[in-house]
This record gives C-alpha cells, structure tokens and sequence, in this order.
C-alpha cells in the first residue's frame, strides 16, 4: 500500500515524521523499588544496557536473565531542535507490561497500565533544544489478576505457561504533529451502499479547519471530498463506487483476492495543509446467517492455524518484521486461510501483512486467571483499548475476550461471572456491531455469535462418531465434547450458532522427551501425517462444522507440537499438509476461499 514504510509501527494511520528509539538504552532492575526515592527518574547510573524493545528475559535484549523482577528501569537520549510554534511531540509504546510511569528531564510525563495496547503521550512541554533524558519506569508482577496470557506466575514454566515478558516489548517512538492534528480514525466498510463510513477524530483549536480525503485503488482515483470541521470528530460517508475499478463497482476483500483501497486525510486550515494521514481499508462484510459464517456473503469456511507469536531468541517481540510475513507466509504455505492469534495481541505490522496477503485473524485477548473487581477492570478498559486500536484491519473477522475460563473459572454456575462476560460482548458490540464476539472460546459459552469447541482427540474415527452421533447431546449440555467440559454454561443453550473446532490436533514430533504435546507422541513423518490427516478428515466431513483451528503454528519453549520448530523449520512437509487441509471434503464447499 501507498501507506507503507518498512518497520513503521502503526501502518493504519502513517505520517513520515517519525524516529524510532529502539535499540540501546540504560537499563537497571529494582527489586527494592526505591528507585523514585532515589531519584533515579533524572537519570539512571547503571552501567546495565538492553536492546529495545526486547525485554531482559530474552537472548535479543542482550541480558537474557529468565529470574522476575518486578521493577525495572530505562533511560536513553532524544534529541530535540527548536521547536516550532504549533509543533507538538508525541511520545508512542506499542507495548510495555505492566504498569509505565515516563519521565523527560525529571519532569513526569504520565502513567499507563496495561501490557497489550498502544499509548502516547505529548512530551511537548518537558523537551528542552539539544539532549533530553528520557527515562520509564515499568512494574510487572506475578499477579494473576491482571492480563497475562501466557506468561507464567511461578517461578519456572510449567503446562502451557512459558517465561514472563517484563517492561517494553514493542515499538518505542517519536512523532511530530502539528498542535492541530487527526487523532484516531475509525473506517466502516458498507459493501450494500458501496461506502465507507469513515469517522475522523481530532485535536482541535478555535480557528476553522477543512477536511479533504481522497480513496485511489491501484492508483485509480475513487473519490475525492471536502468538509468543513466544526467540532473535533466528523463522520463522512464516501462512495467507493467506480467502474474504472470493477465492472461491479467495488473491488472486496478476501483471502483469495485481498483487495485494498489507498485512503489520504487531509487537514487544512486556510490554504494551509496542518496534518496529513495515509491509510488504507478493504471493503468486506463479515456477519453470521443462520448456522453458517458469510464472508461478502458467502459461506466461509475457517481452516485456522494457533498462533501463539512466540520467538526462540525474543520471546514475545518479532525478532524483526521479516519474522512477521516468513510466519504468514509459511501458514499460507501450509494451505491455511487464517490464524487465531492465541493469547496475544501481536504487533500492528503482523495486522497490516496478514491485510495485505489475505490471512484472517481471530483477535484474542490475555486472559487473567483468577476473578475480582480488580481483574474486571483491568481487563474491561484494555480490551477496549485493543477493539478500538485494531477495528480498522480487515483481516479482523472475530474478537475472543474470552479463553477456556481462564480468569472465570466458576462461569459454568456463578452467575457473576456469567453476567461478567455479557458485559464484554455487548460492550465489545457496541464498538464494533459487525464482528462475531466468541464468549468463551472452547467451552462453557453464555452468548456466543460462533460456538467453538477444544478437542485433542487423537483417533479421527472416534472424533467423527463423537460430534455425528452425539450433536444434540453435546450442543445441549447433556454430554461433554472435551475434558469433561459441557459446550454451555448453565442457564444457557445452543440457538442455532455456527459450530467449529478452535482447537484440536497439537501432535508432538520431532522432538525430545522433555517437550510436550497432546496425546501420545508420534515417532515418525507417515505417522504424523495419518493422524493429522484422519482427525482433520473427521471435521471437514461432520456437515454441521464449519471450520476448524489447528494446534499449531511452531514449537513454543516447553510446547513441541508445532508444526514448525522454534526456528520456524517445517517438521513435516508443508505440501502435503496443504493438500489435506484444502481437499474438497464432505458437505462444505473448501474452495470458497
């Protein structure tokens, strides 16, 4: 897209004035947290250095000391010039767990919670013409009230918990803007009307400002408008309709033809343009029609890959953004057409390949694991943040705040907990109407748009007689589908959903006796592949299934059932995978996309 810049850290809203500070910084740990009192918010006097944005439990950061502390420290120079009127600076994190206090020259800048979501703040006032010392302060726990995913709160890994990731784990830059500029855009494909619906948020001064935007594809002009700005948020409704792009007037979305419209934002005050954006959207229609997912209207059928985005040498953080499409690129290889991002929200750039390759993603959010009032509010405020920050992707065709209970272990009976996970799909709806919400991924659903159920069963013919003999009893709680787990909480029940398996599989091989995988361990290529073949045979030909998520992706840390190693190398061939995932099978057409 016209919006690229190679490692660009937010591709959905671009502007060319942008410095990245990763790389070397001071580093110290403060396991006393005393560094306040110390006054170490002036200035650091360690010797330690890291590499940003890895973090010191990794190889990359060049500390890689696995052991948690739960205070840590970094500083590093920006350089400012002499500011110009009505410039302001703006301070970005992609991501950095858990809790980030900023300081510039001493001065407090401000304070985020959360390890998932993007924030920024204005340094503006606090820089100074030359060096500046910018210094964060971040504290991480083992608390397991706040979201973690699959980050371990004891000392060592264990099951399917793998190393804590502490402090700044994403991006850390700068960007210049002008004192009058776009804040936030929210893009709303309409294919019925052949419109966008596009939502304009701004700072804003007194003085009159004008709006102007401009859609091309393919450097095909689509439109052009102008609007005066009189408060600081506009909606526009701008017709994508063209015949010199498509004889249907619109060109959509899909993974087989991932189409993407250029879209410029202009903001202008006078004969003055004061800020300008590029993006970029696609127009595509996601929604649910009886018991059947329809992507622009036709049945989609899901051939999904687990995706837990770990890395051997960095852990969490893409060692680079040629990590980010080699891992698309392979799971395209593998012949899947999307991925459900498990337990993570993955660097923005890894949203804009998987829109511009057309991979669909499952947007999941860290579960917590244990319930409070604190546990609610953590996660209710960040999860909004992630549905707001990622809404514009395309390649977004379904949120999961919710995974297997975790966080909400008493959900099958409590109905606080019950009551709990409604509010997040009606809140998640409210900022987003046109998603499925899964609530809760794997089992023991309250309001679920898709009913999706875990099973590692390993035989492929008691897996088809399972969910082909013993449909009504396990869509209606009378008989478990996995794990003694019933599909439904209680006081809920099946009402005509979609049904697909968002986990099965994680077949071990290729590895050693300290790993893990689900079920036995299989000792050779053929091996594997007949049980892949013959579990994922048994979903493809169960009529009333419409998709499937296999576990997974790679290898991670303790976790050996990847189809991959931890060095992304392939441990079975991918084409032969390809071909069994693909193959026309039983009642549901696989060539849709």
């Amino acid at each position: 897209m016209k919006t690229y810049i190679k490692d660009y850290p937010r591709p959905q809203m671009v502007r060319p004035q942008w410095e990245c500070l990763n790389g070397e910084w001071l580093f110290a740990f403060d396991d006393q947290n005393i560094g306040e009192q110390k006054g170490w918010n002036h200035g650091l006097s360690s010797d330690l250095k890291i590499v940003v944005p890895f973090t010191y439990e990794t190889q990359l950061s060049g500390i890689n000391a696995q052991e948690p502390h739960e205070v840590v420290w970094y500083q590093r120079s920006i350089y400012s010039k002499e500011q110009k009127p009505r410039q302001r600076q703006l301070l970005h994190f992609e991501g950095s767990d858990y809790i980030t206090k900023v300081w510039v020259n001493g001065q407090l800048i401000g304070k985020h919670q959360g390890g998932y979501a993007r924030f920024s703040f204005d340094i503006t006032h606090a820089l100074q013409e030359g060096e500046n010392i910018l210094v964060v302060k971040v504290e991480d726990t083992y608390d397991v009230r706040q979201p973690r995913g699959k980050q371990r709160w004891k000392k060592y890994n264990y099951g399917c918990w793998y190393v804590q990731t502490t402090g700044i784990w994403k991006t850390v830059w700068l960007e210049s803007v002008s004192s009058e500029h776009i804040k936030k855009t929210k893009i709303t494909p309409d294919l019925e009307k052949k419109e966008i619906e596009l939502e304009v948020e701004f700072i804003k001064g007194e003085e009159p400002l004008r709006i102007e935007t401009r859609i091309e594809f393919d450097g095909v002009l689509v439109n052009t408008s102008s609007a005066q700005v009189f408060d600081n948020y506009i909606t526009l409704h701008l017709n994508v309709l063209s015949l010199e792009v498509s004889e249907w007037g619109i060109k959509t979305w899909s993974p087989n033809e991932p189409n993407l419209y250029d879209l410029n934002i202009r903001l202008i005050q006078g004969d003055k343009i004061i800020d300008e954006v590029d993006s970029y959207f696609g127009m595509r229609e996601i929604r649910i029609e009886h018991s059947e997912v329809l992507l622009n209207g036709q049945p989609l059928y899901q051939r999904l890959l687990l995706d837990q985005g770990y890395w051997e040498k960095s852990h969490l953080t893409p060692p680079s953004e040629e990590a980010l499409i080699e891992d698309i690129d392979k799971t395209l290889e593998l012949g899947y057409n999307g991925v459900r991002k498990h337990q993570k929200t993955e660097d923005e750039r890894f949203l804009y390949w998987c829109d511009v390759k057309g991979l669909l993603v499952w947007s999941e959010f860290p579960a917590a694991y244990h319930f409070t009032d604190y546990a609610v509010e953590c996660m209710t405020g960040e999860w909004m943040e992630i549905v707001t920050q990622n809404y514009n992707h395309p390649s977004i065709i379904t949120w999961t705040p919710f995974n297997e209970s975790w966080g909400i272990a008493d959900i099958k009976t409590n109905t606080t907990q019950q009551k709990f996970t409604e509010a997040i799909y009606y809140l998640t709806k409210t900022l987003d109407p046109y998603r499925p919400v899964i609530v809760n991924d794997g089992w023991e659903h309250t309001i679920s748009d898709i009913i999706t159920l875990h099973d590692y069963e390993e035989s492929g013919e008691v897996f088809y007689n399972r969910y082909n003999e013993y449909k009504q009893e396990i869509l209606e709680n009378r008989t478990y589908h996995s794990r003694h787990k019933s599909a439904f909480a209680n006081g809920y029940g099946y009402k005509g959903q979609p049904v697909l398996i968002s986990e099965y599989g994680g077949i071990a091989f290729d590895n050693d006796e300290k790993g893990w995988g689900y079920g036995n361990k299989v000792a050779t290529e053929k091996d594997f592949i007949q049980r892949f073949e013959e579990i994922t045979e048994a979903i493809k030909k169960t009529p009333y299934i419409c998709g499937f998520c296999y576990t997974q992706l790679s290898d991670v840390q303790q976790e050996i059932n990847g189809l991959m190693d931890i060095k992304r190398n392939f441990k079975v061939d991918p084409q032969r995978i390809s071909e069994i995932n693909k193959r026309q099978t039983g009642y549901w057409r696989m060539d849709n996309y």
